[in-house]
């Protein structure tokens, strides 16, 4: 269970951060990264609460811009006073290294069990959503670029994120992430049906208008 003060906490001063993010690290995405975590979760050992705001926080670094949002994550949980009603300072390393260690392409696995769940739930590796989140990440930081341009750099990404060899990890055995990601490479390594997903994910992205 979570405590209600915690999760008003959680939905009235953090989540609300997503909202200027991309399209791909809005608060949809951070709902789907708490759900999955709290799924994972059920099998381990863990403090439900811990991986709940594990999960919150994890992309709040996008604050700061992309690259470094990582470990811009974790300062956000040390700095954040308020977490101490809640947590020990003990909990809070914790919580901040596995919200740093949640990156994709980090060069190490995560330090706890927590930081396993989370950079795992964080996959959420569904064919579609990934290409999409591909699309709205090149839309949103590459607007120069036409259509040609952007298909160039999402088949880049792809292949260089998800194909065999490429640097996305799984940390949680028996997650049904495998399964998802072989399909996924089915279709990256299927150029013409790559491009049919992309044409048509692209078309809708640019139609889409900003919320005022």
């Amino acid at each position: 269970m979570i405590r209600e003060d915690l999760r008003r906490y959680i939905e009235q001063e953090i989540l609300p951060l997503y909202d200027a993010f991309d399209r791909g690290h809005r608060r949809d995405h951070a709902h789907q990264v708490i759900e999955r975590s709290a799924q994972l979760a059920e099998a381990f050992d863990v403090d439900a609460e811990m991986v709940y705001a594990i999960a919150a926080y994890h992309d709040t670094g996008l604050r700061f811009g992309r690259e470094n949002h990582h470990s811009d994550s974790a300062r956000i949980v040390l700095a954040d006073g308020e977490l101490r009603r809640w947590f020990t300072e003990e909990q809070i390393v914790t919580i901040a290294q596995a919200t740093e260690d949640h990156r994709a392409s980090a060069a190490r696995a995560p330090r706890s069990i927590y930081g396993r769940i989370v950079a795992e739930a964080d996959r959420l590796i569904i064919p579609e959503l990934i290409i999409r989140r591909t699309v709205q990440y090149s839309l949103a930081n590459f607007p120069a670029l036409d259509c040609e341009g952007h298909w160039l750099r999402s088949q880049e990404h792809l292949h260089e994120k998800y194909d065999e060899g490429g640097y996305l990890r799984l940390w949680i055995e028996g997650s049904d992430n495998a399964e998802r990601l072989e399909r996924l490479r089915e279709i990256i390594a299927d150029k013409e049906q790559l491009r049919e997903i992309f044409d048509k994910i692209f078309d809708e992205e640019q139609n889409k208008k900003e919320p005022v």
